[in-house]
């Protein structure tokens, strides 16, 4: 069931739980991804597996084997170096439009995403800290006010959200954010661009250190 009494399809619930478990650590870089054996653990059969395959596939999260099967994504240095270029110019046109056209409403809903991950970083909660974290991220998009920049950011969501689980200093994270949306609320895009260059200064060296911590290096 979703909000509101309706069904959700199965494919759907399918991709977002393979997604969660992909995003939250829970199967890994490298993990194999089976048809028949998802299909089982999920209770459901093996077609919206194989969409749910097909959709990760394309967000940039799975590799897609011959016949049945794929493997979670391992990100290399160059991918992760990529990813965060195109985050520096995306995200220095979002929250700078972010800070000239917010209304109260958005600005709201990005407080709300905020004090989630301020709340969930203050107790320790990475999973929550990083989903609050690419909420808050999301929604600056939307308060943006430019279509194409939220068609476009819905290309990039899923590897954004991969990024955010590589920071391991949730409480670092959480008031960059804070001073971003300090700025925000301030209108005052000068500021903002100050803080997104920093900010994503900041997400290159916890990414480099979490992958030094956690992971095999990264192939080049």
């Amino acid at each position: 069931m979703v909000a509101g009494g309706g069904f959700e399809p199965e494919s759907v619930r399918v991709i977002r739980r393979l997604r969660d478990d992909i995003l939250d650590g829970v199967r890994p870089p490298g993990s194999k991804l089976v048809e028949r054996d998802l299909a089982t653990e999920l209770g459901v059969s093996r077609v919206p597996v194989r969409d749910a395959l097909a959709t990760l596939a394309a967000e940039g999260l799975v590799t897609l084997r011959p016949r049945t099967w794929a493997v979670v994504r391992e990100f290399t240095a160059r991918d992760v170096a990529d990813l965060i270029e195109v985050r520096s110019a995306f995200e220095a046109v979002t929250f700078q439009l972010a800070a000239r056209r917010h209304d109260a409403e958005g600005l709201r809903r990005l407080r709300a995403d905020l004090d989630a991950e301020l709340r969930a970083a203050r107790a320790g909660d990475a999973v929550r800290a990083r989903r609050a974290a690419a909420d808050f991220h999301e929604t600056a998009t939307v308060i943006a006010g430019n279509d194409l920049l939220v068609e476009l950011g819905q290309v990039l969501r899923s590897r954004m959200r991969w990024l955010l689980g590589r920071h391991d200093d949730l409480r670092l994270v959480a008031d960059e954010h804070r001073e971003l949306y300090e700025a925000i609320a301030d209108r005052d895009a000068a500021r903002v661009g100050e803080l997104v260059a920093r900010h994503v200064e900041t997400s290159d060296r916890l990414t480099r250190e979490h992958t030094t911590r956690h992971e095999p290096a990264a192939r080049p």
